[in-house]
């Protein structure tokens, strides 16, 4: 498997873990979707420039 394939796999698997619909994630709010957004847009800056 390349790098890429191994982000994005680790990713989607964070993604769904910051959905906040666990008991005990309910008053995080939007805050770590909102910090997984930025990191995906890093990595896809990243990938798109030829750097990752």
């Amino acid at each position: 498997m390349s790098l890429g394939s191994i982000l994005l796999v680790v990713l989607a698997l964070a993604f769904i873990g910051a959905i906040p619909i666990w008991p005990h994630s309910m008053s995080w709010g939007y805050m770590p979707s909102g910090g997984l957004g930025i990191v995906a847009v890093i990595l896809v800056i990243l990938l798109l420039t030829g750097r990752l």
